[in-house]
């Protein structure tokens, strides 16, 4: 077989067999197009098993190699914190081509070991950025306070209440059809998610949720049980992109960090309620996270803010003078 119809064969198995969400898919597309239009390149043969089969470390630092110079000639110029993008992807790249190895291994009997032993770019580890208690209550007014007709300032209203509300990613919200809030509504408030790879779960809406949607869907402008609970001004389903500036514009007026993005709303929803002293696992069961690590983030991030609300406040902190908060050598203390 060539590599592209491996590749093919992989994809429609990561699709049908593991449930891999479009996007995923897409992307790994993306990236065992280049890799293998390297290898081919890099061989000078058509890509076939055999080859894939006996590709050594050597060929695969090669093609990493490869993707770095790429990199480097597409960041000159750029602002910093492109090489830290850069090596996401690649590290990505790195783990779409060990995927591709291991369906290889499974399903055509290539016993390679090179990828395993390919060391992947280091990357650092990302914490999320989450908006205050302030700016996230805020979002869903400001938001329709720019909207550009009545139909959008709801829709939008509606929108972004329930990302923050409910922590939901904005593929998951513009996902949802009109039956689908029918059915939380008789059912005590309670949305019916699908989320990444298919998995569902889920999710209570707090009564403010409830009632804004419940609004909306008396304004809906065509209220189908299968329409799309949040049409575009053309009555097609919205498309994520469209949220997404209507939010950049909000925040340049707003005055809000670069970080304030739709997804930002889902980090709040965590942030905030495990500063509420929400359990990790009803968090991880909310968010929808396959993995508890992936949920474990927000304790780190928590615990990011606590250190720099400390070394700015107390007056033993790293850089503060010693006189200051008023600490002598004849005052009293406190256990």
């Amino acid at each position: 077989m060539t590599g592209a119809a491996l590749r093919d064969a992989f994809l429609d198995w990561m699709r049908d067999e593991r449930r891999a969400a479009p996007l995923t898919i897409a992307a790994y597309r993306g990236d065992l197009d280049r890799f293998l239009a390297f290898v081919g390149s890099h061989m000078g043969a058509e890509v076939d098993l055999a080859m894939l089969d006996r590709l050594s470390l050597t060929d695969l630092r090669a093609w990493l190699a490869s993707e770095h110079a790429g990199a480097q000639r597409a960041r000159q110029g750029h602002r910093p914190g492109g090489a830290d993008r850069a090596a996401r992807t690649r590290a990505r790249r790195v783990s779409a081509m060990r995927a591709f190895y291991r369906y290889l291994a499974r399903h055509h009997g290539v016993t390679n070991p090179a990828p395993g032993l390919l060391a992947a770019p280091k990357v650092r580890a990302s914490l999320p950025r989450p908006l205050t208690t302030e700016q996230a209550l805020e979002v869903p007014d400001g938001l329709g306070a720019v909207a550009t007709n009545p139909m959008v300032e709801r829709r939008d209203r509606a929108l972004f209440l329930l990302l923050y509300g409910c922590g939901l990613r904005i593929s998951e919200a513009l996902g949802l059809d009109i039956r689908d809030l029918d059915h939380a509504l008789s059912a005590g408030g309670t949305l019916l998610i699908r989320g990444k790879g298919g998995r569902e779960r889920l999710v209570p809406m707090v009564p403010e949720v409830a009632r804004v949607l419940a609004e909306w869907r008396g304004r809906h402008p065509a209220p189908l049980a299968g329409a799309p609970l949040f049409p575009g001004v053309r009555g097609g389903r919205l498309q994520p992109a469209v949220a997404q500036r209507a939010m950049r514009v909000w925040r340049d007026m707003a005055g809000l960090p670069d970080h304030a993005t739709p997804h930002a709303l889902r980090h709040s929803f965590a942030t905030h309620l495990m500063e509420g002293g929400a359990d990790l696992r009803v968090i991880q069961d909310l968010l929808g996270h396959a993995s508890l690590s992936t949920t474990q983030r927000y304790t780190l991030a928590d615990e990011a803010r606590l250190m720099q609300v400390w070394a700015g406040a107390h007056p033993r902190a790293p850089g503060a003078s010693p006189d200051e908060g008023g600490t002598g050598t004849t005052g009293k203390t406190e256990s």
